[in-house]
């Protein structure tokens, strides 16, 4: 058995994932958008921000050693001496600069069928779905047929794009994406009211869930938070530049996660807009977020009336 000292294993650990495929397995490496990849030979394998996740198989970890070992089954001994004996040295990748990038569009597919059967399954209405891809709120990529929701400015420019796959569990952002534009739905010429969630998918489950109990979801103002990364001491991003954009707003009704996070960050929203709005604690009734709470519904044969102010 070889051996190690505490220098090599440290510098095995160190090592990234990508740096690795860069290095001794190029033809596996498939760039995905901005810092995103996967692997051609497991394209459920996804590689974001120094960490890498098998979604297929519930695994990830944050080095090539991981990867060695978790996914090509090698032994621990065996996956360091190939990483630290590496000839040439694998050179480990610079961290990416963030710059901002224009927003492109990706490259869009020629059908929506898979992006309206994905958002069917989860049980949005046909007609809203017909709505968001008539007026090219939602699109569907031609390289993997990945949901795009799209977020514009208030020269209905695009300016964000977020990205969920049609059949694994990746999500993540289109490239050069800001998430101050965020996906909406503004229903009012003059909005004075706004519906705010996590995810673009809970945003049009709650909109179903109106329409389902006979109110007009199209008189509604409606906000995707992009996720609830940003949130801290500060108004999210996407809330900051919409309240912004629309002035007039007084009243925010926040529906995020029935989870820690989605808590923490309704305490921390509520506080962060105190003095200037009246905000809401209006989360699903029951299960995790609005979509399971719409699918749980959809599956009684009495859904419960849910009031809307």
């Amino acid at each position: 058995m070889a051996f190690f000292t505490n220098e090599d294993i440290t510098k095995a650990r160190e090592i990234d994932l990508l740096s690795y495929l860069q290095c001794y397995e190029p033809d596996n490496l498939k760039h995905v958008s901005g810092n995103v990849f996967c692997t051609v030979e497991h394209d459920s394998l996804v590689i974001s921000n120094g960490k890498w996740c098998w979604f297929s198989q519930g695994i990830g970890g944050y080095s090539a050693l991981d990867y060695l070992m978790r996914v090509r089954n090698m032994s621990f001994p065996d996956a360091v001496e190939k990483l630290i004996g590496a000839s040439p040295p694998i050179v480990r990748t610079a961290p990416q600069v963030k710059r901002k990038a224009e927003f492109a569009m990706p490259k869009l597919s020629d059908t929506t069928w898979r992006t309206e059967s994905y958002l069917k399954k989860r049980g949005i209405d046909a007609e809203i779905i017909s709505y968001c891809i008539t007026h090219n709120l939602i699109c569907e990529t031609a390289d993997y047929h990945n949901v795009l929701f799209v977020g514009y400015d208030m020269d209905n420019k695009p300016r964000y794009g977020a990205l969920r796959s049609t059949w694994s569990d990746f999500k993540g952002d289109a490239s050069g994406s800001d998430k101050r534009f965020s996906f909406k739905l503004i229903g009012d010429e003059i909005p004075k009211i706004v519906h705010v969630f996590e995810s673009a998918p809970d945003l049009l489950s709650y909109a179903t869930i109106l329409k389902m109990e006979k109110y007009d979801w199209r008189s509604q103002n409606y906000l995707s938070l992009a996720g609830i990364s940003d949130v801290g001491q500060e108004v999210p991003r996407a809330l900051e530049r919409l309240l912004e954009d629309y002035p007039q707003i007084r009243t925010v009704h926040l529906h995020l996660d029935n989870d820690a996070p989605g808590r923490k960050a309704t305490v921390s929203i509520t506080k962060a807009l105190e003095g200037r709005c009246v905000v809401f604690d209006a989360p699903p009734p029951e299960g995790k977020d609005f979509n399971d709470y719409l699918r749980l519904e959809k599956a009684k044969k009495q859904p419960k009336k849910m009031e809307v102010r």
